[in-house]
């Protein structure tokens, strides 16, 4: 610790030359909420029952120590949050619903089957954002839910669609802190479709009923995630990015940005300001994709770096949702979590770090010489000084120290599952 305080205090002396606040940077950064995913813990897959993974969905990998119940899901991310500083939340599929055995079908989802995660999350002072789960059910094999040209098809994930909002709204108003309900469909083809307009037409009816009851924006707040392909999808999706922009901009709804779900080259930083010009809030799914969708674990690379950036430079703290979305079998997934949060909180730490305004002011005044050179000197700024003493006021381990407790626990809990 002694060493971290003197390394700190270096490391403020110079950031103050550049007119940067580090406390004041860390206190920022202290209220900023990450959602961590409760299915990295278990490979996406749920509560209700061994069945292969659908949807364009892969875990790939078979790292021991998986979560094979509620309980265990819930210690395995006690550990882990535990490991993270800062401020927390969990986001919670449908499929994680706890039945006490009973075979409930997802139409007939209630709160009281998440009662278990709501008295958790209370326990831990966290608030719970929640997803309807379109995928990895048999009224979703054909690769269509809420497009589907089967009414009755439709209507059921319908009915599911409008049970997650209001099992969202019950986390919000019990926890005090509105639940962001997110709706992703995997609807697309495999080929070329001849038309793209009727499914979209059928999807955008289906949300209009979803959607129609009018939910306290305290409580619960509607998001709609866009997708460019999946596994089975890779010529069309029907929600594309244009289709849901549209969407939410026209109902006044968060628009949620994957990063695993444009091109490879095509980023989601680039997009958060495009999106706030028009819409009130979003929400984003800080992925990494490595050449497609594959949900890699988040790292501090440049996209995150951005993506970061994007969020402080123009001050959209209350207006971006940071949630993770990610799931790797292939190695310990406590360490995932704990890893990828970490990671984004870096990212938001060396953003608040910047100095900002004096940037802009450079800018404005048509310096870009001066703008490219501050950017380039910033990248060995000790940022890594101001981490490790964040660390130490959050308690939680500075530097690597965090990887000896998740490895003991996998000796001592998940090697013996």
């Amino acid at each position: 610790m002694k060493n971290v305080d003197k390394a700190y205090e270096l490391a403020r002396e110079r950031y103050a030359e550049i007119g940067v606040d580090t406390d004041g940077a860390m206190a920022k950064l202290a209220e900023i909420p990450i959602s961590l995913h409760c299915w990295q813990g278990d490979d996406v897959s749920g509560f209700e029952g061994s069945r292969e993974l659908t949807g364009g969905i892969q875990a790939t990998g078979n790292y021991p120590g998986k979560a094979r119940t509620p309980g265990e899901l819930r210690q395995d991310l006690d550990l882990a949050m535990k490991l993270i500083p800062g401020k927390q939340r969990l986001n919670v599929h449908s499929i994680y619903a706890e039945t006490g055995g009973e075979k409930v079908e997802r139409n007939q989802l209630e709160v009281k089957h998440f009662s278990n995660w709501i008295a958790w999350a209370k326990q831990r002072g966290i608030g719970l954002d929640f997803n309807g789960s379109f995928f990895s059910h048999p009224l979703a094999d054909s690769g269509t839910t809420l497009s589907n040209a089967d009414a009755g098809i439709r209507k059921f994930w319908i009915e599911h669609g409008i049970a997650c909002r209001r099992i969202g709204a019950a986390m919000g108003k019990e926890l005090g802190t509105p639940a962001v309900t997110n709706i992703w469909i995997p609807d697309g083809s495999k080929d070329i479709p001849v038309d793209r307009l009727a499914p979209r037409l059928r999807l955008k009816e289906s949300l209009d009923r979803v959607l129609s009851e009018k939910i306290d924006p305290k409580y619960n707040l509607d998001a709609v995630e866009c997708k460019l392909f999946g596994i089975g999808s890779e010529s069309y999706v029907v929600g594309s990015h244009e289709f849901y922009m549209g969407y939410a901009a026209k109902n006044n709804l968060l628009l949620c940005l994957d990063a695993g779900h444009f091109h490879p080259t095509e980023v989601i930083s680039d997009k958060i300001t495009s999106a706030l010009t028009f819409l009130p809030e979003i929400l984003l799914h800080v992925s990494r994709g490595v050449r497609w969708d594959s949900d890699h674990v988040v790292i501090l690379n440049d996209e995150l770096y951005a993506i970061a950036q994007e969020i402080i430079r123009h001050d959209f703290c209350d207006r971006v949702h940071i949630g993770l979305d990610y799931f790797d079998a292939s190695i310990n997934r406590v360490a995932a979590w704990v890893i990828g949060t970490r990671a984004m909180n870096k990212a938001l730490l060396a953003a608040l770090l910047e100095p900002t305004a004096k940037l802009k002011k450079i800018e404005s005044d048509g310096d870009f010489t001066s703008r490219l050179a501050m950017l380039e000197e910033l990248k060995f700024m000790p940022c890594g000084a101001v981490w490790d003493y964040y660390c130490a006021k959050q308690q939680v381990p500075a530097g690597d120290v965090w990887l000896k407790e998740v490895k003991n626990y996998e000796t001592n809990v998940l090697a013996k599952r």
